[in-house]
């Protein structure tokens, strides 16, 4: 069986995401997987922050002989667990896990802030007890 190590297309229409996938050459693109490496999302503003591979793992489907896509290899290249530009990409997914790290903490901070302008406000009349005092002369 030949191993590619390639790319499966995931999310939606102009919203695109991959697995960066072993599988099996003959496999159609978004078919079996033997293993998922990593993923690679387009849309990450931070270009350095996109890819996330598994290099370990990376590097054993390289050693049994398994051939990966041309884009993959540039992935391998840069991001892989000896890459050119790991540091950077380490640097890059703590700005963004820091970035959204403040916008959980700025949601939960306002989720709050929400209940209790809902408590101050009066609380309204309720309408099942005031017709059974109507009803009892």
């Amino acid at each position: 069986m030949a191993v590619r190590i390639r790319m499966k297309q995931m999310g939606r229409r102009h919203r695109p995401f991959y697995r960066i996938c072993a599988m099996d050459q003959r496999s159609p693109r978004d078919g079996r997987v033997l293993e998922e490496l990593g993923t690679y999302d387009p849309l990450v503003a931070d270009v350095d922050a996109r890819a996330v591979l598994d290099g370990e793992r990376v590097d054993y489907w390289l050693s049994v002989g398994a051939s990966p896509s041309d884009k993959v290899k540039v992935l391998i290249k840069k991001y892989g667990a000896e890459g050119t530009h790991v540091d950077k990409q380490r640097a890059a997914l703590d700005r963004l896990a820091q970035q959204r790290g403040t916008r959980a903490a700025a949601k939960t901070k306002a989720e709050p802030e929400a209940a209790e302008t809902t408590d101050s406000q009066p609380p309204a009349e309720e309408s099942p007890e005031a017709p059974a005092e109507q009803n009892n002369p």
